[in-house]
This record gives C-alpha cells, sequence and structure tokens, in this order.
C-alpha cells in the first residue's frame, strides 16, 4: 500500500471495511503515512516477541518460516518510510529512523535476509523475454557505462547496433518518452534486463538499507559512519550481484557518468554532457547535497529492478539527475525537467466514489494529474 499512496497521494485506506464499506472518504497522505508507522509499530512488537517460533514455509515464499527475519523487514521498511518522509516532516521521520535501527532485532544487514518472493513463475520474462515490449532505460546506462561498472554484466543484456562487419555490442539503453519507429530494431539495439523464469521477485535488499543509514548518518549522525555504510551498500551489491572489484570501484573518484548516444540513431542528442557529474568515491569535505547525491545515485544502481521504489526517490531527493523525456504528452501538466510527479486517479473512482475522491483532490492541494507533488514531494526543485 505504500507503493500505492506514493503513486497517487491520498488514498482510502483507515476506513476501508468499516461498516462493509468499501466506497469510503481517503485519507491525507500523511495521515496514511501515519498509520503505516503504527501498523509497522504492532507488527514489530508481535514479531521480536515471537521471533524464534516457526512459520509453516509453505505458508512463507519469502523467508521460507522465519519469523525474525520477517521482524528485520518490517524494520526495514519502517526506515525506508521514515527517510520518505524528511522533507515533510522531519522530526516524525528523524523518530522512526531511529526506532528501527535501534530495535531490539535490528533491520537487514546482509544478503541474506534480502526480502525476495520465490514464486513458482517469474512472469517478469514473459515482458522481457518473450513479447520484448521492455527494455533498459538509457539514464541507468549511462550512469553505469560512465562509470564502467562491472555489475552490468550480471544485471543486462547486450545490444547490437550496427549490421555485418559494422555491429558493435555493447550496454545500450532506450531513452525516456521515446516511441521507437521500428521495434524489431529497438529490441536488437537495446539492452534487457537478465531475468529467468526461476529467479526471485525482489522486495528489498541490504545495500538499500545501508544507503538509507548512510543517508540517515549524514543528516543527523556522523560523517564517518555515513561513509562507512555508503561504501558498505556498494559492497553488499556487489556481493548480492556475485560481481569482483567492488574496493576499486568505490576508490573510483575519476569516472562520471557518460552522455547519452542515441542507439538507433534517430533520436536527437540534446544532452551533450551527461546529465551529472558526481563521482562514486565518497568525499570527506563535499556539501551536503553532493554526497547526498552519491548515496541516492548508488542506491538506484544497486535496487534495480525496483522501479516504484527509484521513482519515490528522484521525487523525493532529486536524484539521481535524469534526462527529460523525449516527447512530453501530458498536454503542458508535467514539466519535463522534473518528470512525472504521480498518477492521476482511476477514472472508475471518479464512476464509483465520485465525492471522495474530488475531496481527496481538495486534501492533495492541486489538479488530478501528473504534475501535481504529493505530501512527501517537497523538496525545492531547481
Amino acid at each position: 500500500m505504500h507503493r500505492v499512496t506514493d503513486t497517487y497521494g491520498p488514498i482510502p485506506y483507515s476506513m476501508i471495511g468499516e461498516n462493509g464499506q468499501i466506497q469510503v472518504p481517503y485519507d491525507s497522505q500523511e495521515k496514511v503515512y501515519d498509520k503505516f508507522f503504527e501498523e509497522l509499530d504492532a507488527a514489530i512488537k508481535v514479531l521480536t516477541e515471537h521471533r524464534t517460533d516457526a512459520i509453516s514455509a509453505k505458508a512463507d515464499y519469502i523467508y521460507g518460516g522465519s519469523a525474525e527475519k520477517w521482524c528485520k523487514l518490517a524494520n526495514s521498511l519502517k526506515l525506508r518510510l521514515a527517510m520518505r518522509i524528511v522533507y515533510a516532516n522531519e522530526a516524525k521521520a528523524r523518530e522512526m529512523a531511529e526506532s528501527a535501527v535501534n530495535s531490539e532485532v535490528g533491520v537487514i544487514t546482509s544478503n541474506a535476509d534480502n526480502a525476495a518472493m520465490h514464486a513458482a513463475e517469474n512472469r517478469t520474462t514473459l515482458i522481457y523475454n518473450d513479447w520484448g515490449d521492455h527494455r533498459v532505460g538509457a539514464d541507468i546506462l549511462c550512469y553505469m557505462n560512465g562509470y564502467k561498472d562491472p555489475r552490468r554484466a550480471k544485471m543486462f543484456t547486450q545490444g547490437t547496433v550496427g549490421e555485418g562487419d559494422a555491429a558493435e555490442k555493447g550496454y545500450y539503453g532506450l531513452r525516456i518518452g521515446t516511441t521507437p519507429a521500428n521495434k524489431s530494431k529497438a529490441v536488437t539495439a537495446c539492452s534487457s534486463m537478465l531475468i529467468t523464469d526461476t529467479d526471485p521477485i525482489l522486495w528489498m535488499n541490504a545495500a538499500e538499507i545501508a544507503f538509507l543509514r548512510s543517508e540517515y548518518e549524514l543528516r543527523w549522525g556522523s560523517a564517518v559512519s555515513a561513509q562507512n555504510f555508503y561504501e558498505q551498500g556498494i559492497r553488499l551489491s556487489f556481493e548480492e550481484r556475485g560481481v569482483a572489484g567492488a574496493e576499486d570501484y568505490i576508490a573510483d573518484e575519476a569516472n562520471v557518468p557518460e552522455a547519452y548516444t542515441d542507439p538507433l540513431g534517430v533520436i536527437e542528442n540534446n544532452t551533450a554532457l551527461p546529465q551529472s557529474r558526481i563521482t562514486i568515491k565518497w568525499k570527506e569535505d563535499a556539501q551536503f547535497e553532493e554526497n547526498l547525491e552519491r548515496i541516492i545515485t548508488q542506491k538506484w544502481i544497486a535496487i534495480f529492478p525496483l522501479g516504484n521504489e527509484a521513482w519515490a526517490e528522484y521525487r523525493r531527493t532529486g536524484y539521481p539527475k535524469l534526462m527529460p523525456a523525449k516527447d512530453n504528452k501530458s498536454g503542458g501538466t508535467v514539466n519535463s525537467k522534473y518528470g512525472m510527479r504521480r498518477l492521476p486517479y482511476p477514472s472508475e473512482e471518479y464512476s464509483e466514489n465520485r465525492t471522495n475522491v474530488e475531496a481527496a483532490i481538495t486534501s492533495l492541494g492541486g489538479p488530478d494529474n501528473g504534475g501535481t507533488r504529493t505530501w512527501w514531494d517537497c523538496k525545492p526543485l531547481n
């Protein structure tokens, strides 16, 4: 449900099911988050008390029967949600984050505790492998190519540009907002996600939690700890992908994201320089925003393919710096520079729950379109 409220803003939540009703008033996003923390605290209390109890492995497709690992996930989710609201309510964010990291069981710290659903079939393979309807975005590959990131080989296929003797293989991405005139050419040229139907479906990994803790320390704690957690996040991501070279990557203070070049050769390249000049190596003397950009950029890479989370963090912090969409088809409701901030409510809400959805739009504080910002999306844009 946090994905739902982060997508739309106010949602029906606390009153769903009262007197058997589902057409109920919406909660403001702030109230939804307050309810999230209340429910997580209740779950954490019960899970902590029963952390050594056995759960039926057949009923647990995430951890195979470990209540303690579920408790770590609950604390980790609480930390994620706490940092989400830092610009909207910093005091509440710090309180919830502190209680999560200082809890009796603690948060996820190792890849052995990563949360992933072990489904009978990972149907993401359909859109990447069978249908060919998805390709990797240019932004993440511009960053990883510029960084010469060795994780690419474990995350993406290589595309082929050109024909015959002129053909070249590489990691090429499709720019957001592009409608290829030739789908088969785009499928051949652009990288795909490496995935099989037996791969688990990622929910949350240890690298994300390390980066969240790095940001926590950057804001309210120790500069040394912020750096340590930042570097730990990179190491955990390399370990998760089964890739060597983390220490060299962490020490890299030269490489920056590369400029975008259209692999299809038909899109005007209006980004002569990379979107960002952020380097990898932590800088002790850097300004707050520079090191925050480092943290969020590396977290963005490490949590792939969690698109909802990446989008939310981009809206919250402004990082990573992304290319504007090639074609803005919003009719002027979305600023190309800042991108989509939310999704409009489904049309069914207007036909089946009109009074309540219209009240929610008033709570939202702007029109029901993609350019209106949600409650926690309140950092000044630049």
